[in-house]
């Protein structure tokens, strides 16, 4: 069970060996997901008469292209903005433009721009940042507010079709009316090609449910419960330094999973609390690995700290390597969060207590 549980929980067994693998397996692995959950969600919808099994099965369909959709995101696109999934830069680029007008994100060259200045401790949590865009501006999510003002925010616009409708809005805006003719009409094209042939076809219901619902309303919800574990606010005298240890402060790893029962299950008690666990994991933790925290989100501290490597592709290894090391070149270890509610709860405390004005924001 254990490679098993190294993906699921995105840490290793202490001493397992490290598996090397080329940044373009994950992007067939993320075309597996995608089109796998589409042929799963759509099918119901191609019978006159689906068997009852067909329509329990699109749940599951979703959830596997929202899987592949995230990867597409969190990995491919992601990590061809820094030029690591392809050898060449030229490929990254174009795989970066092509995935930006398709899966309706932001145009890759501007997206790449600004992700760099998400990377400088100069600008990370602040008006220039993507990610304090993201939190602060789109979600609302102010510092200072209580905890519990936060997260009643946070569950408000996972479903609100305001919410969704605002970053749809967005989504479309940045990535298919961006002033790049040449990206805008394959993304145009695209779309518009899709909604005509899923019409013309009689199938435009499948094509609404398997494919236009995870890539705007599921894609979004994960996206929102993603980029809320993956930067914290740490104390003001840190942010007012914005050095390293700024760095190594402003994020955590996050993995999926909790620690198994101590007792053994030989007794009924320890049976008991083992089949607990296993159902927890084989159920909660496992919906957060492929929905929320996919690819190498977990470890988005090393990234972090190691932006450039191409040993992301390995990253539960090489993130347990760097740790084991002491992390060179970095003053603070790696800090660590247990379940996706619990890094949540973390990061938004630390938004709490954080006054405006020590990122910058009017009081």
């Amino acid at each position: 069970m254990q490679p098993f549980l190294t993906w699921l929980t995105a840490r290793p067994a202490p001493g397992e060996a490290a598996t090397e693998r080329p940044g373009e397996t994950f992007v067939a692995i993320a075309l597996l997901w995608t089109l796998g959950g589409i042929a799963l969600s759509a099918a119901p919808f191609l019978f006159a008469d689906a068997p009852i099994l067909l329509w329990l099965m699109v749940p599951l369909g979703l959830l596997a292209t929202s899987c592949g959709l995230g990867l597409f995101q969190v990995v491919v696109f992601h990590h061809c903005s820094h030029g690591t999934v392809f050898r060449s830069r030229a490929r990254n680029r174009q795989v970066g433009r092509l995935i930006s007008a398709l899966l309706l994100f932001k145009r890759f060259d501007d997206y790449q721009h600004e992700h760099m200045l998400h990377h400088s401790p100069k600008k990370l949590l602040t008006e220039e940042d993507e990610f304090a865009d993201f939190v602060l501006g789109l979600c609302g999510l102010e510092p200072g507010l209580p905890k519990r003002e936060l997260w009643r925010r946070v569950c408000v616009s996972l479903v609100s079709p305001a919410f969704h409708a605002r970053f749809l809005r967005r989504r479309i805006g940045a990535s298919l009316f961006t002033g790049d003719a040449a990206h805008d009409r394959v993304g145009r094209i695209a779309w518009a090609g899709a909604f005509l042939a899923a019409a013309a076809g009689g199938v435009l219901p499948a094509f609404l449910v398997a494919w236009v619902l995870p890539v705007t309303v599921l894609l979004q919800a994960a996206t929102v419960l993603r980029i809320l574990c993956e930067h914290r606010f740490p104390e003001p005298e840190l942010i007012a330094m914005r050095n390293r240890d700024f760095v190594c402060h402003a994020t955590a790893g996050v993995f999926p999973g909790r620690e198994p029962p101590a007792a053994r299950a030989n007794t009924p008690r320890g049976l008991l609390l083992w089949a607990g666990w296993w159902l927890e994991m084989l159920t909660v933790h496992l919906f957060v690995r492929l929905f929320v925290l996919v690819g190498d989100a977990p470890c988005h501290d090393f990234h972090h700290r190691r932006p450039a490597t191409r040993r992301w592709t390995d990253y539960i290894h090489a993130r347990q390597q760097d740790l084991e090391a002491g992390s060179p070149g970095f003053p603070s270890g790696y800090i660590e969060n247990w379940g996706l509610i619990s890094a949540i709860d973390e990061n938004l405390a630390s938004l709490a207590a954080t006054r405006p004005e020590t990122i910058g924001r009017a009081p």
